[in-house]
């Protein structure tokens, strides 16, 4: 038996969290969910978005499945998501990109991997607001020590890179390959203008990849990469990125696969991994029973790899696969018409789902 943390979230997420568990109960997942809040729907109770009690559970089964969470303004927290990654150090976003017949798309055949660094880079969280005391002795430092001078009335963002945070991401990455029969990682950067954050980041690269001789390596600037993928996307695996690239590429990817909608996730440290759907909360369908649940319940799969589940997970997978293919019991989204009478609800979707297992 296996303790997961279930945080049903708020806006759809509550509809999509009890499908999404019905599914996994249903492929045999021998799972005791423990059943935590957070988001604006606590707030009123809990004083606060993320109640201490939630983060101790995630704490203590150190499993957690995720619906979508709505930030609350003014709270103190600039994102709970990003809260979370960074009070349990969830360094590693994960996100595959998978084509599923009966998916709209323009492209087939998709399946790549993207390996996102979450705790670095421009999205470090350090800034200077323009104007400020703090901003100006820093601009006044810059000029004073580099031949490129910043304006006057600048912001600045600090984009930090690490020997270590690259070093375990890109590590991370191989080792994903590896245990998951991937044959090539690709890393990206801007090592051609950014020498020594980007650069750097390449370097560590080249040398983690030689500990790997088993996996091909290969490295693409950025740009370049959006090309790439947009082009032939048939020659790439698994994508390791800083964080700014990865959050952008991450949904470019699940573009080549019809959308936010069929896009799982997580968020895996080394002790602890959190798996949640890419997508928002979309509070205007709170309660209509009308989203579709596929991405949440294809974290859940992620979620059962992860934790060797491995049989009830490729039930599940292809249970979910043969519903979308059929095209019969799906939300308005998957069907060629989104004005489709014959659209069913987010529970009738789990319970077809439910009925192919």
């Amino acid at each position: 038996m296996h303790k997961v943390t279930l945080i049903r979230g708020d806006g759809i997420g509550p509809e999509i969290a009890e499908a999404t568990r019905r599914c996994v109960d249903a492929a045999g997942a021998k799972i005791q969910w423990d059943i935590q809040e957070a988001g604006v729907d606590i707030m009123a109770t809990a004083g606060t978005p993320l109640p201490d009690q939630t983060l101790q559970s995630i704490d203590k089964t150190e499993v957690t499945l995720k619906a979508p969470i709505t930030t609350p303004v003014g709270t103190g927290f600039r994102s709970i998501n990003v809260h979370l990654r960074q009070h349990f150090d969830l360094y590693a976003c994960l996100r595959p990109c998978k084509s599923y017949q009966g998916v709209r798309s323009r492209y087939e055949d998709i399946d790549l991997v993207i390996v996102r660094e979450n705790t670095e880079d421009l999205y470090a969280g350090i800034e200077f607001e323009k104007g400020t005391d703090a901003v100006n002795e820093l601009v006044q430092w810059i000029n004073s020590h580099s031949k490129r001078q910043i304006r006057p009335n600048s912001g600045i963002s600090i984009k930090p890179i690490s020997v270590a945070g690259s070093q375990r991401i890109v590590k991370f990455a191989f080792d994903y390959a590896r245990q998951n029969g991937r044959k090539k990682v690709t890393s990206v950067h801007k090592a051609n203008i950014m020498k020594h954050t980007d650069g750097l980041w390449l370097e560590v690269s080249r040398q983690v990849a030689k500990q790997y001789p088993d996996i091909e390596f290969e490295d693409r600037i950025v740009d370049n990469m959006c090309m790439q993928l947009v082009q032939k996307p048939e020659l790439y695996d698994v994508i390791v990125l800083p964080n700014l690239y990865g959050d952008i590429l991450s949904d470019l990817c699940a573009g080549l696969v019809g959308g936010l909608g069929v896009a799982p996730g997580a968020n895996i440290g080394d002790k602890k991994a959190v798996f949640e759907a890419t997508h928002g909360s979309a509070p205007k369908y709170k309660g209509l029973n009308k989203v579709n649940p596929t991405a949440l319940i294809l974290s859940a799969v992620m979620m059962l790899r992860h934790l060797n589940l491995r049989a009830e997970a490729d039930k599940l997978e292809h249970a979910v696969a043969a519903v979308i293919a059929e095209g019969r019991d799906v939300t308005y989204d998957l069907k060629p018409n989104r004005d489709d009478p014959t659209a069913v609800g987010t529970s009738e979707m789990a319970d077809a789902i439910i009925a192919k297992m």
